[in-house]
């Protein structure tokens, strides 16, 4: 099933060191919830390709004439851009993930140009 989450026994959330993900508000509602959940270490490389796709809607959002002005705008808008994203863009970066692991290797987990 497309979508589904599912949060249970053996469950262990993911997640970079984004200041919203480390805020204590949201370490407290993963614990109230019994989430288990990997300290990931700062400044550590991102090789998500989801990441880039996520700019490139963005960018495409900032890039409308009318800006959207509620929820329900914002939401058509994003469903609207992400739908026109050409497949090439997305097979582009799935075939760039050799080289940036290659690249993530090669700099011993520091930064690259990613």
């Amino acid at each position: 099933m497309t979508g589904l989450v599912v949060v249970g026994p053996g469950f262990l959330l993911v997640q970079d060191n984004a200041r919203p993900h480390v805020a204590r508000v949201c370490r407290q509602f993963l614990d109230d919830e019994g989430i288990d959940y990997i300290d990931w270490p700062s400044r550590s490389p991102d090789l998500n390709p989801i990441e880039n796709l996520s700019d490139v809607v963005y960018r495409r959002i900032r890039r409308r004439q009318v800006a959207p002005q509620t929820v329900q705008e914002l939401t058509d808008a994003l469903v609207q851009v992400w739908e026109e994203i050409p497949q090439d863009t997305i097979h582009c970066l799935i075939r760039s993930m050799p080289r940036r692991c290659w690249e993530c290797m090669q700099a011993y987990g520091d930064h690259t140009h990613y």
